[in-house]
């Protein structure tokens, strides 16, 4: 009998699968987004306390949800064994596992948003493919465990160890296949980047980037941030894919007028187009979640203007397809800034990840109460009326850039020759400008470096100084002054609440 006990653990495991798999294909045919796995993801993510959620974003950056699958993928399989197990002794304590994890799928795909009840029909499906499944594999191993009892010798255990291998390789292979057909069934993602292939904004041009932008300084990023290369900071596990004909805008609330926007009524407006510097939140002080692109689309100024806001309003709650959410200041829209509803960014269509097919870019706003990705409504509201994804986590309400500067030549402990260092970075304060930038060398007297020539006051500038340095250990700061006198602090604070302040310093040493 001990031969076959440490099959039950394996049965468990295969079993969970499937159960995932079935209802992975059964949520593909149905269309929806969100399989019971990635909404119980997603619903990790949203509730994730503020403080553990900047932790992540620091430490992990653009692989934080890859860690987060990670994690579930070995605690699912830690639970599924241990079901698998307890159902050689207790089948009904495994019963009740199987409830408890299915409980914890319905809630999840329960409190999405937009809830219409056939997102249960796949959380139904897995839940009793676990049930069949479970029964199967155990008749086998039980099966398996009679005839290695039996004192019988006409009797063999091979036959019953096959049967159970076959049981368990049949029970995989349609978990497999169903994994497959499942992402064949729901995969709409062909279809919208067929749609961005084919699609022409006529108005929307390839980006020219400005003369007089670059330091040219061998290690500077570069001044136009790709898409590939664009930082990405969100809270969907699987990203929204919505096709051009199903993309539409709900602008209502606090408005003399409710207004409906496809597509084409979009783009057939006027297309307005801008360089634009965005940043988030939870950059730290030297980060790199930040980058600049040549956006495209229409001022949401005037967008707005025709919804006629009431008095009292004074911020629009953004909804993205999957259910975030950011309050923006409503008269950061409606000023004389470059808000929009961007459908191009570098002179091609959005990609799924950055917003696919519209999404919001405000300039002087953190992204957290602003860019709103694959964003479908806008609320018209007052501030004391909502509360947003992140500031529901803890995070201000209004979000304004702060000045910040990052050295970026020389790599921090890098080797230098002695005499003369060339240094060199960006400096950013969108919505107001950068007016200058200085450098400190080992806490000696500031020094000006020369800055780049851009084309309005929301874009980042490169900068570069010449400094004469001895042999030995040294440290460098950078600090930016903004067009309105603005000095950037060296007072040290956290990307919570409102974002990260001090000087980047680093260490270099000459020889």
């Amino acid at each position: 009998m001990r031969t076959s006990r440490g099959w039950w653990w394996l049965s468990g495991v295969v079993v969970g699968a499937l159960g995932l798999a079935t209802s992975y294909l059964v949520a593909g045919l149905l269309r929806v987004r969100e399989s019971p796995a990635v909404a119980v993801a997603e619903g990790v993510i949203d509730l994730t306390p503020g403080p553990i959620a900047k932790w992540a974003i620091e430490t992990f950056q653009d692989n934080d949800k890859t860690v987060l699958l990670i994690g579930m993928f070995v605690i699912l399989t830690g639970v599924f064994a241990a079901l698998g197990r307890v159902a050689r002794t207790r089948w009904w304590y495994s019963v009740g596992g199987y409830i408890a994890l299915g409980v914890v799928a319905f809630i999840a795909v329960w409190a999405k948003p937009g809830f219409t009840g056939v997102e249960v029909v796949p959380v139904l499906v897995g839940f009793v493919t676990w049930l069949i499944g479970l029964a199967v594999m155990a008749e086998w191993l039980r099966r398996w465990e009679l005839v290695e009892a039996s004192d019988d010798e006409a009797t063999d255990p091979t036959h019953s160890r096959r049967g159970f291998f076959l049981a368990a390789g049949a029970v995989g292979g349609i978990a497999l296949a169903s994994g497959l057909l499942g992402k064949l069934a729901g995969n709409q993602r062909g279809a919208v980047e067929k749609d961005r292939r084919l699609l022409r904004v006529d108005q929307a041009t390839k980006p020219v980037v400005p003369r007089g932008v670059k330091v040219e300084v061998d290690g500077v990023s570069p001044w136009q941030t790709s898409a590939e290369d664009f930082y990405l900071i969100d809270t969907a596990i699987l990203k929204p894919a919505i096709r051009l004909k199903d993309w539409e805008l709900r602008i209502h609330g606090m408005v003399e007028r409710d207004l409906t926007l496809t597509y084409d009524d979009l783009v057939a407006r006027e297309i307005t187009e801008d360089w634009i510097t965005l940043n988030c939140v939870s950059n730290p002080v030297g980060g790199s979640l930040v980058g600049n692109a040549w956006w495209s689309g229409v001022r949401l100024a005037g967008i707005l203007a025709e919804a006629k806001p009431l008095e009292g309003a004074n911020a629009v709650l953004q909804t993205s397809e999957d259910g975030w959410t950011c309050g923006t200041p409503l008269a950061a829209l409606m000023d004389d800034r470059s808000a929009m509803l961007a459908v191009y960014m570098n002179g091609e269509p959005l990609t799924v990840e950055h917003g696919f097919p519209v999404r919001t870019i405000v300039p002087g706003l953190y992204g957290y109460v602003s860019a709103c990705k694959w964003v479908v409504d806008m609320e018209v509201t007052s501030f004391d009326d909502i509360e947003a994804y992140w500031t529901g986590k803890g995070w201000s309400e209004e979000g304004p850039v702060k000045i910040a500067s990052r050295i970026e030549v020389p790599d921090s402990g890098a080797d230098v020759p002695v005499g003369t260092l060339v240094c060199a970075g960006t400096a950013w304060k969108q919505h107001t400008g950068i007016a200058g930038v200085e450098v400190s060398l080992d806490g000696g007297a500031w020094t000006p470096a020369t800055i780049g020539r851009v084309p309005s006051d929301d874009t980042w500038v490169q900068w570069r100084a010449e400094l004469e340095v001895g042999e030995g250990d040294h440290d460098l700061r950078v600090r930016a002054i903004g067009k309105d006198g603005d000095v950037q602090t060296g007072v040290e604070r956290d990307v919570l609440p409102d974002g990260a302040t001090g000087w980047h310093e680093i260490d270099f040493s000459a020889s």
